[in-house]
């Protein structure tokens, strides 16, 4: 039963659409690794997408449950968050969504 109540269970994700200073996408792709690798419990991963020629982007984090993105909160990762905010052209729009549907690839033979 635990099985079938697991498949009903929803991952959530975190997600944050921005615009960094010029230049800057890269020192902050830097502090997005570091801040992400703080992470634990409940993470399920994370992706960090640049529009080609640009500096803007999007981060992606995956947790089992959005407490977990609670819990996982540290001094480590609010220090670094804080030192990623002054490389931002202006603030991040952020949000929450529930994970509707997964696919995964097929495996190869």
């Amino acid at each position: 039963m635990s099985e079938f109540l697991d498949f009903l269970k929803h991952k959530y994700a975190y997600v944050a659409i921005g615009a960094f200073k010029p230049g800057r996408f890269n020192e902050a792709e830097q502090l997005f690794v570091k801040a992400v690798s703080t992470y634990s419990e409940g993470f399920e991963g994370a992706y960090l997408l640049q529009k080609p020629g640009t500096d803007e982007g999007i981060a992606v984090i995956f947790w089992d449950n959005l407490e977990d993105m609670d819990a996982n909160r540290s001094d480590l990762h609010e220090a670094l968050i804080q030192e990623m905010g002054h490389l931002f052209a202006a603030a991040p729009e952020t949000c929450f969504y529930e994970v509707a549907s997964e696919v995964q690839p097929k495996a190869k033979a």
